[in-house]
């Protein structure tokens, strides 16, 4: 259990993916980029797997955790984590029930 206090420290925003390419080398990591509104986001997630069509998400929007601790995955620094939901193991992504701008926070 946390704190509502604790869960007010995750900044939520919804980023609109601006491109997607397959880390060489790495069979489940994909590397996004993402429009944040303000800035732009380069985030590293282990979803590859799940997608076969992976260039389909870009212009999709979904949620990311912009206030973690940046990373270095294989050599690319990730700048967040991308918000999925887990269903019998497979990532599924979640989405606005309609279009937002880059940015919106997530509440």
């Amino acid at each position: 259990m946390i704190t509502f206090s604790d869960f007010k420290k995750l900044e939520i925003k919804i980023g609109k993916v601006i491109s997607v390419e397959k880390i060489p080398n790495a069979d489940k990591l994909l590397k996004f980029n993402f429009d944040l509104g303000h800035e732009q986001r380069q985030i590293i997630a282990g979803i590859a797997e799940f997608f076969n069509d992976y260039q389909a998400l870009v212009g999709q929007e979904m949620p990311i955790l912009v206030n973690l601790e940046p990373k270095k995955i294989r050599g690319y620094e990730s700048q967040g984590m991308i918000l999925v939901a887990d269903a019998d193991g497979q990532a599924i992504l979640l989405q606005p029930a309609q279009p937002v701008p880059p940015g919106t926070i997530v509440r």
